[in-house]
């Protein structure tokens, strides 16, 4: 419904006027679209739904599962490689000629949305994903990887928003519209939902690899205290042996 609404209501009309209305689009594609999708496990569930087929022919379930099992679809799914596409998106796409055929071209504006829906996916999958993944970081490894994004995030929010050049300046500052904010101003607030509003996807991605790290360690402890009992602390008694032997030694 959010991804229907960003690319079909508002934003999609008033971004090829309003840089403040392409930011607040491009935030929700890449960050609030994938915090919802990724909790469901899009590839699992149709894996688990899609009809099998028996025919040695390919369906959408074979097809999907050939895809995300593709050396190149591994290679992207990597925790950094994802992180790092996640990142340089930002500086690649808004300055360079990537944002001028985005915002004259149709086809340019499809990709964009494809692109931006994909790296959002693939950085939130590699830190709360359900679904399996080439490589699975460490719960501290993931919370400084989502750290030193989220700087990278705030730096660019903060260089747009203190920035006295405008971009794309023969589409936004050409077109003399009457309303709204002057051009510069209202990149300007671009740059600060950017960084500010943007930041609340990743403040809740921050709370929930917290919390799931806490209930990955109940889970072991729980399994070491069952562990402990099958064996009667075995552990601990081998443990106390060997103090033992060490103190008869002295």
């Amino acid at each position: 419904a959010l991804l229907m609404y960003v690319t079909s209501g508002y934003f999609n009309v008033y971004e090829q006027y309003l840089f403040s209305a392409h930011m607040m689009a491009h935030m929700l594609l890449t960050m609030g679209v994938p915090l919802l999708l990724v909790p469901g496990a899009p590839v699992t569930l149709l894996a688990r739904t899609a009809r099998n087929r028996k025919d040695d022919s390919r369906g959408v379930r074979e097809w999907v599962l050939w895809a995300v099992h593709t050396k190149y679809a591994q290679f992207i799914a990597h925790p950094l490689v994802a992180a790092i596409l996640f990142a340089s998106s930002l500086i690649v796409f808004y300055f360079t000629p990537l944002f001028s055929w985005a915002t004259r071209e149709h086809i340019g504006h499809q990709w964009m949305i494809v692109h931006f829906v994909i790296t959002g996916y693939l950085f939130v999958q590699a830190l709360i994903g359900v679904d399996p993944g080439p490589v699975r970081l460490g719960y501290p490894q993931r919370l400084m990887l989502l750290i030193a994004t989220l700087a990278f995030h705030a730096f660019f929010g903060l260089a747009v928003m203190n920035g006295q050049t405008l971009l794309l300046a023969d589409w936004f500052g050409a077109m003399g519209r009457t309303w709204g904010e002057a051009p510069l101003q209202d990149q300007q607030t671009g740059g600060a939902i950017a960084w500010g509003i943007g930041e609340i996807p990743t403040a809740v991605l921050t709370l929930i690899v917290a919390m799931n790290w806490a209930r990955s360690d109940q889970r072991e402890a729980k399994r070491l205290d069952r562990a402990s009992d099958r064996t009667g602390n075995q552990d601990l008694a081998e443990y106390n042996e060997w103090l033992e032997r060490i103190n008869k030694g002295k």
